[in-house]
Protein backbone atom coordinates (compact mmCIF):
# COMPACT_ATOMS: atom_id res chain seq x y z
CA UNK A 1 0.00 0.00 0.00
CA UNK A 2 3.03 2.27 0.28
CA UNK A 3 6.00 3.27 -1.81
CA UNK A 4 9.11 4.77 -0.23
CA UNK A 5 10.55 7.95 -1.73
CA UNK A 6 13.72 9.32 -0.18
CA UNK A 7 12.80 7.69 3.12
CA UNK A 8 9.17 8.88 3.11
CA UNK A 9 6.18 6.55 2.72
CA UNK A 10 3.62 7.51 0.05
CA UNK A 11 0.40 5.57 -0.45
CA UNK A 12 -0.14 3.68 -3.70
CA UNK A 13 -3.90 3.42 -3.13
CA UNK A 14 -6.48 5.24 -5.25
CA UNK A 15 -8.38 8.16 -3.74
CA UNK A 16 -11.49 5.96 -3.50
CA UNK A 17 -9.68 3.26 -1.51
CA UNK A 18 -7.95 5.86 0.65
CA UNK A 19 -11.24 7.52 1.59
CA UNK A 20 -12.77 4.11 2.28
CA UNK A 21 -9.90 3.20 4.58
CA UNK A 22 -10.09 6.51 6.45
CA UNK A 23 -13.80 6.18 7.17
CA UNK A 24 -13.40 2.52 8.11
CA UNK A 25 -10.79 3.58 10.66
CA UNK A 26 -13.09 6.37 11.87
CA UNK A 27 -15.92 3.91 12.48
CA UNK A 28 -13.49 1.71 14.43
CA UNK A 29 -12.40 4.68 16.58
CA UNK A 30 -8.91 4.63 15.03
CA UNK A 31 -7.24 7.97 14.47
CA UNK A 32 -5.88 8.91 11.05
CA UNK A 33 -3.34 11.61 10.22
CA UNK A 34 -3.13 12.60 6.54
CA UNK A 35 -0.16 14.44 5.01
CA UNK A 36 0.21 15.60 1.42
CA UNK A 37 3.59 14.56 0.01
CA UNK A 38 4.93 16.65 -2.87
CA UNK A 39 8.37 17.01 -4.51
CA UNK A 40 9.18 20.16 -2.52
CA UNK A 41 8.60 18.38 0.80
CA UNK A 42 10.53 15.33 -0.35
CA UNK A 43 13.53 17.44 -1.35
CA UNK A 44 13.48 19.28 1.97
CA UNK A 45 13.13 16.01 3.88
CA UNK A 46 16.37 14.73 2.29
CA UNK A 47 18.21 17.57 4.02
CA UNK A 48 16.07 17.64 7.16
CA UNK A 49 15.71 14.38 9.15
CA UNK A 50 13.27 16.10 11.51
CA UNK A 51 10.90 16.92 8.63
CA UNK A 52 11.27 13.35 7.32
CA UNK A 53 10.28 12.09 10.76
CA UNK A 54 7.24 14.39 10.80
CA UNK A 55 6.08 13.16 7.38
CA UNK A 56 6.48 9.53 8.44
CA UNK A 57 4.33 10.04 11.52
CA UNK A 58 1.37 10.29 9.14
CA UNK A 59 -1.04 7.38 8.88
CA UNK A 60 -1.44 8.17 5.18
CA UNK A 61 0.94 10.14 2.94
CA UNK A 62 -0.93 11.10 -0.21
CA UNK A 63 0.88 11.68 -3.56
CA UNK A 64 0.36 15.42 -4.01
CA UNK A 65 2.05 16.54 -7.19
CA UNK A 66 2.63 15.24 -10.69
CA UNK A 67 6.33 14.90 -9.86
CA UNK A 68 5.53 12.12 -7.40
CA UNK A 69 3.69 10.19 -10.13
CA UNK A 70 6.57 10.66 -12.58
CA UNK A 71 9.06 9.54 -9.93
CA UNK A 72 7.02 6.41 -9.22
CA UNK A 73 6.86 5.60 -12.93
CA UNK A 74 10.62 6.05 -13.30
CA UNK A 75 11.09 3.63 -10.41
CA UNK A 76 8.60 1.13 -11.79
CA UNK A 77 6.36 1.82 -8.80
CA UNK A 78 2.61 1.55 -8.28
CA UNK A 79 1.44 5.12 -7.71
CA UNK A 80 -1.09 5.73 -10.48
CA UNK A 81 -3.21 8.59 -9.15
CA UNK A 82 -2.34 12.04 -7.87
CA UNK A 83 -4.29 13.06 -4.75
CA UNK A 84 -3.76 16.71 -3.93
CA UNK A 85 -4.31 18.09 -0.44
CA UNK A 86 -7.21 20.26 -1.57
CA UNK A 87 -8.82 17.29 -3.38
CA UNK A 88 -8.48 15.12 -0.27
CA UNK A 89 -10.12 17.81 1.87
CA UNK A 90 -13.05 18.01 -0.53
CA UNK A 91 -13.36 14.21 -0.74
CA UNK A 92 -13.45 14.02 3.07
CA UNK A 93 -16.15 16.70 3.19
CA UNK A 94 -18.16 14.94 0.47
CA UNK A 95 -17.96 11.59 2.25
CA UNK A 96 -18.64 13.21 5.62
CA UNK A 97 -21.88 14.66 4.20
CA UNK A 98 -23.01 11.06 3.58
CA UNK A 99 -22.21 9.97 7.14
CA UNK A 100 -23.26 11.22 10.54
CA UNK A 101 -19.91 12.94 10.97
CA UNK A 102 -18.81 16.57 11.23
CA UNK A 103 -15.79 18.68 10.30
CA UNK A 104 -13.89 21.54 11.95
CA UNK A 105 -11.79 24.11 10.07
CA UNK A 106 -8.90 25.65 12.00
CA UNK A 107 -6.39 28.11 10.58
CA UNK A 108 -5.90 30.84 7.95
CA UNK A 109 -6.73 34.54 8.34
CA UNK A 110 -9.85 35.70 10.21
CA UNK A 111 -13.02 34.97 8.27
CA UNK A 112 -11.42 32.66 5.72
CA UNK A 113 -12.24 29.36 7.46
CA UNK A 114 -15.88 30.38 7.91
CA UNK A 115 -16.20 31.46 4.28
CA UNK A 116 -14.64 28.16 3.16
CA UNK A 117 -17.07 26.26 5.40
CA UNK A 118 -20.04 28.20 3.99
CA UNK A 119 -19.01 27.41 0.41
CA UNK A 120 -18.44 23.74 1.20
CA UNK A 121 -21.89 23.53 2.77
CA UNK A 122 -23.37 25.18 -0.32
CA UNK A 123 -21.78 22.41 -2.41
CA UNK A 124 -22.64 19.63 0.07
CA UNK A 125 -25.82 20.72 1.90
CA UNK A 126 -25.73 17.69 4.22
CA UNK A 127 -22.22 18.52 5.43
CA UNK A 128 -22.07 19.18 9.16
CA UNK A 129 -19.59 21.90 10.11
CA UNK A 130 -18.95 21.63 13.84
CA UNK A 131 -17.06 24.92 13.92
CA UNK A 132 -14.31 27.16 12.58
CA UNK A 133 -11.41 29.02 14.17
CA UNK A 134 -8.87 31.30 12.54
CA UNK A 135 -5.13 30.78 12.83
CA UNK A 136 -4.56 33.99 14.77
CA UNK A 137 -5.83 32.55 18.05
CA UNK A 138 -2.62 31.84 19.96
CA UNK A 139 -3.82 30.20 23.19
CA UNK A 140 -3.38 26.50 22.40
CA UNK A 141 -5.44 25.41 25.39
CA UNK A 142 -8.32 27.55 24.10
CA UNK A 143 -7.92 26.09 20.61
CA UNK A 144 -8.02 22.50 21.87
CA UNK A 145 -11.01 23.22 24.12
CA UNK A 146 -12.93 24.84 21.26
CA UNK A 147 -12.30 21.89 18.93
CA UNK A 148 -13.19 19.31 21.59
CA UNK A 149 -16.33 21.18 22.61
CA UNK A 150 -17.48 21.18 18.99
CA UNK A 151 -17.63 17.37 18.87
CA UNK A 152 -15.97 17.31 15.44
CA UNK A 153 -14.89 14.02 13.87
CA UNK A 154 -12.60 15.50 11.20
CA UNK A 155 -10.15 18.36 11.71
CA UNK A 156 -8.59 20.39 8.90
CA UNK A 157 -5.58 22.49 9.98
CA UNK A 158 -4.40 25.32 7.71
CA UNK A 159 -1.29 26.76 9.34
CA UNK A 160 1.29 26.03 6.64
CA UNK A 161 3.78 23.18 6.67
CA UNK A 162 5.36 21.97 8.91
CA UNK A 163 3.59 24.11 11.56
CA UNK A 164 0.24 22.40 10.91
CA UNK A 165 1.76 18.91 11.05
CA UNK A 166 3.58 19.73 14.29
CA UNK A 167 0.31 21.03 15.78
CA UNK A 168 -1.44 17.77 14.86
CA UNK A 169 1.34 15.51 16.13
CA UNK A 170 1.56 17.45 19.39
CA UNK A 171 -2.19 17.35 20.03
CA UNK A 172 -3.61 14.19 18.45
CA UNK A 173 -3.93 12.49 21.82
CA UNK A 174 -5.50 15.57 23.40
CA UNK A 175 -8.21 16.00 20.78
CA UNK A 176 -11.38 13.90 20.49
CA UNK A 177 -11.06 13.89 16.72
CA UNK A 178 -10.69 10.84 14.47
CA UNK A 179 -9.28 12.32 11.25
CA UNK A 180 -6.59 15.00 11.01
CA UNK A 181 -5.35 16.69 7.84
CA UNK A 182 -2.93 19.56 7.36
CA UNK A 183 -4.32 21.45 4.38
CA UNK A 184 -2.00 24.42 3.76
CA UNK A 185 -3.77 27.05 1.65
CA UNK A 186 -6.89 24.97 0.94
CA UNK A 187 -9.17 27.29 2.95
CA UNK A 188 -8.19 30.13 0.62
CA UNK A 189 -9.21 27.98 -2.34
CA UNK A 190 -12.59 27.00 -0.91
CA UNK A 191 -13.27 30.53 0.35
CA UNK A 192 -12.70 31.88 -3.17
CA UNK A 193 -9.70 33.99 -2.17
CA UNK A 194 -7.47 32.02 -4.53
CA UNK A 195 -8.55 30.76 -7.93
CA UNK A 196 -7.79 27.11 -8.50
CA UNK A 197 -6.32 26.03 -11.80
CA UNK A 198 -8.92 25.19 -14.48
CA UNK A 199 -9.91 21.54 -14.71
CA UNK A 200 -7.93 21.03 -17.92
CA UNK A 201 -4.70 22.05 -16.14
CA UNK A 202 -5.54 19.83 -13.14
CA UNK A 203 -6.23 16.76 -15.29
CA UNK A 204 -2.87 17.18 -17.01
CA UNK A 205 -1.08 17.67 -13.70
CA UNK A 206 -0.13 21.22 -14.69
CA UNK A 207 -1.47 23.16 -11.71
CA UNK A 208 2.11 24.17 -10.92
CA UNK A 209 2.40 25.73 -14.40
CA UNK A 210 -0.90 27.59 -14.02
CA UNK A 211 0.24 28.99 -10.66
CA UNK A 212 3.53 30.04 -12.25
CA UNK A 213 1.65 31.89 -14.99
CA UNK A 214 -0.48 33.64 -12.39
CA UNK A 215 2.42 34.28 -9.98
CA UNK A 216 5.74 34.49 -11.86
CA UNK A 217 7.50 35.20 -8.56
CA UNK A 218 7.05 31.50 -7.71
CA UNK A 219 9.67 30.47 -10.26
CA UNK A 220 12.33 29.75 -7.63
CA UNK A 221 10.00 27.32 -5.82
CA UNK A 222 9.12 25.60 -9.09
CA UNK A 223 12.79 24.77 -9.65
CA UNK A 224 12.34 22.08 -6.99
CA UNK A 225 10.45 19.89 -9.48
CA UNK A 226 13.30 19.42 -12.02
CA UNK A 227 15.77 19.10 -9.12
CA UNK A 228 13.56 16.40 -7.63
CA UNK A 229 13.33 14.44 -10.88
CA UNK A 230 17.09 14.68 -11.40
CA UNK A 231 17.61 13.35 -7.86
CA UNK A 232 15.21 10.48 -8.60
CA UNK A 233 17.09 9.61 -11.81
CA UNK A 234 20.41 9.71 -9.97
CA UNK A 235 19.15 7.40 -7.22
CA UNK A 236 17.58 5.11 -9.81
CA UNK A 237 20.93 4.82 -11.58
CA UNK A 238 22.79 4.18 -8.32
CA UNK A 239 20.36 1.46 -7.19
CA UNK A 240 19.75 -0.13 -10.57
CA UNK A 241 16.21 1.25 -10.71
CA UNK A 242 14.92 -0.80 -7.78
CA UNK A 243 14.44 1.84 -5.11
CA UNK A 244 15.39 5.26 -3.85
CA UNK A 245 15.74 5.50 -0.11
Amino acid sequence: MYERMFGVDVTTESSEKTIGRIFSRLQNDEKSFIVAINPEKLMKSRRDPELRGILNKATIGIPDGVGVLIASKLKGGKIKERITGVDMMELLCKESSNYNTSVFLYGAKPGVAQKAADNLQATYPSLKVAGTLDGYVKDEAEILQTINDSGADILFVALGSPTQENFIIRNMDKLNVSVFQGVGGSFDVFSGNIDRAPLAFRKLGLEWFYRLLKEPSRWRRQLELPKFLLAVLKERKNTGGSSYE
